[in-house]
């Protein structure tokens, strides 16, 4: 898998070696001529409290950040950056190590160096101004430490499209989210609500410092997003019109040159749009450079879409005579339905099998509330409740989930889960008293905390300890099967014991005793597997490949 990736960027590195039209792109800047290029002063109170002027940036109880930043894009990017500086450069150490992981080799990093200036050479050409004055503030605060992969206000504009680059390169799995609406009958009051797992996974550390933003700038509707730092689109948020917007990858080719990002595009939604039609209608101006199901919803509309996006083409979905939506990982409509990319991520991938549980616990729960929208979010077993093993991304809650997410947007409420994942409190904003008018920054928290949902009893079981020791097991597992090293017996059984209902830990102890070469043994272990849910059919095909081995060479 890594290696189909390398070859990918090594082959184009060579053919474009020579290139030109890189130049423009690595001495861009973005035009600021028009907006308030004055350096914010941030007055530190404490650890976790900083403001400047009416801005701030606050830690609460839960280990949420929440951030309010107003004015131009430049004045909001500079404040952003200025009150987050603390976060930035720790937050690029974590996702540039994450890198540094998967390619080891200071001769592939030069190459991916090479391979990503040539990849985004168009990319501001495809985000509009706004967002690059905006980028280009927050840049001036990320640091020189990795100036060798890009100068700052590239490389903060290259990460913009690191959800699109991750899932576009299928192998890397950074992404499966899971999202779902209701409204009319399908609701307690009538009106909408949407909740959706964000499971963009790079590591735990990544997810450590989630900021949940307030933006209130001078063109367009104030909204609130959830974002990490140094990050200005959208994958999650709500304006104050009560429009939201959420997104889910679909099945892409690697893309030739990046173009509009994603988060930018839905960025561009949430601040410009009010209503569903309004929203169309800007996903229509952009090009993009991968596939993806947008997911609005709107309080105007009382309802919720899917904006279907390629960079071939764009569709609309809405659910035919339904109050329900349902997103996971493929299309719906019919622009893309039938076409084969599609079809095999329907076939081989885990997006079906999630988008069947959704229906079965919508169906459970036929008035959905915050709190059973939180439950859903939380779920951990499959279809009709089968044990999957804890970690399974059939699961909806696969225990990697950047945030969890639950939308009113009448009352334009918001709740968003704390850490860990979304099994820690879902703690509630109310947007009408977040951007009501101040005349100095807030130092304490905007939760409505009488409204908090309560953080997963999960957390407290033994279960939950167990997945944790297993996840550090199963890291050293993965390092010894690496070096073909020997495993004790007893930790391969204490291995199992920590997860057994998952099949993974059956499937990696007989790729052990695979490569010991005792065949029996691995025999045992790949038929356990096989008894359990296995995520996807490529992964079922290559257990059932490594038995026909074995049996041949037990003849």
């Amino acid at each position: 898998m890594k290696s189909r990736i390398l070859s990918f960027l090594f082959i184009t590195f060579l053919a474009l070696l020579s290139s030109c039209g890189t130049s423009k792109s690595k001495n861009h800047k973005p035009d600021l001529s028009s907006y308030n290029a004055a350096l914010p002063i941030v007055k530190k109170i404490s650890d976790t409290v900083f403001v400047s002027g009416k801005n701030s940036f606050f830690k609460n109880k839960q280990g949420l950040w929440e951030l309010y930043a107003e004015g131009d894009p430049l004045q909001i990017g500079l404040t952003t950056g200025a009150l987050t500086d603390s976060l930035l450069l720790k937050q690029q150490r974590i996702f540039f190590s994450k890198i540094t992981d998967f390619i080891p080799s200071k001769f592939q990093q030069k190459i991916l160096r090479k391979f990503l200036i040539w990849y985004n050479r168009k990319l501001y050409l495809n985000v509009p101004n706004e967002y690059q004055a905006e980028i280009y503030g927050v840049s001036q605060y990320t640091g020189h430490e990795f100036d060798n992969i890009a100068p700052q206000f590239q490389r903060s504009l290259y990460l913009h499209g690191a959800h699109d680059i991750g899932h576009a390169m299928q192998d890397l799995a950074l992404v499966g989210c899971s999202s779902f609406a209701v409204w009319n009958e399908k609701t307690e009051d009538g009106n909408l609500l949407l909740g959706r797992n964000l499971d963009f996974y790079v590591n735990d550390e990544f997810a450590e410092n989630k900021i949940v933003a307030f933006i209130n700038p001078k063109e367009g509707f104030p909204f609130m997003t959830v974002s990490w730092p140094g990050m200005i689109g959208t994958v999650s948020g709500m304006n104050l019109e009560g429009l939201t917007v959420t997104i889910n990858a679909s099945k892409s080719q690697i893309p030739l040159t990046a173009k509009t990002p994603i988060s930018i595009l839905t960025r561009e939604i949430l601040q410009h749009a009010k209503n569903l039609d309004e929203a169309i209608a800007i996903a229509k101006k952009r090009d993009v450079f991968v596939s993806e199901s947008i997911m609005v919803g709107s309080a105007h509309d009382n309802k919720a879409i899917l904006i279907e996006v390629s960079p071939e083409k764009m569709d609309v979905y809405e659910a035919p005579n339904s109050s329900e939506l349902i997103c996971s990982n493929h299309f719906q409509g019919e622009a893309f339905k039938d076409d084969k990319r599609n079809q095999e991520q329907i076939v081989n991938s885990h997006s079906q099998y999630r988008y069947e549980r959704m229906q079965e616990l919508l169906k459970e729960n036929p008035k959905v509330s915050p709190k059973t929208a939180s439950e859903i979010l939380r779920n951990k077993e499959g279809l009709q409740n089968i044990a999957l093993g804890y970690g399974n991304e059939k699961a909806l809650n696969q225990l990697l989930a950047h945030h969890g997410i639950i939308f009113k947007p009448k009352e334009k409420l918001v709740w968003v889960s704390a850490n860990p994942y979304q099994l820690g409190e879902f703690v509630c904003y109310n947007l009408n008293a977040v951007f009501k008018e101040r005349t100095e920054a807030q130092t304490s928290s905007l939760e409505i905390e009488n409204l908090n949902i309560p953080k997963d009893p999960f957390l407290n079981t033994e279960m939950f300890k167990n997945f944790q020791k297993f996840k550090i097991e199963n890291q050293q597992i993965d390092d010894s099967l690496d070096k073909k090293e020997k495993i004790a017996p007893e930790k391969l059984l204490q291995y199992q014991s920590l997860n057994p209902d998952y099949w993974v830990v059956y499937y990696k102890t007989g790729l052990y005793f695979y490569q010991q070469k005792d065949f029996a043994a691995a025999k045992v272990n790949f038929e356990k597997a096989l008894t359990k849910e296995i995520t996807t059919a490529p992964e079922k095909e290559a257990i059932e490949k490594y038995l026909e081995k074995i049996k041949r060479k037990l003849k």
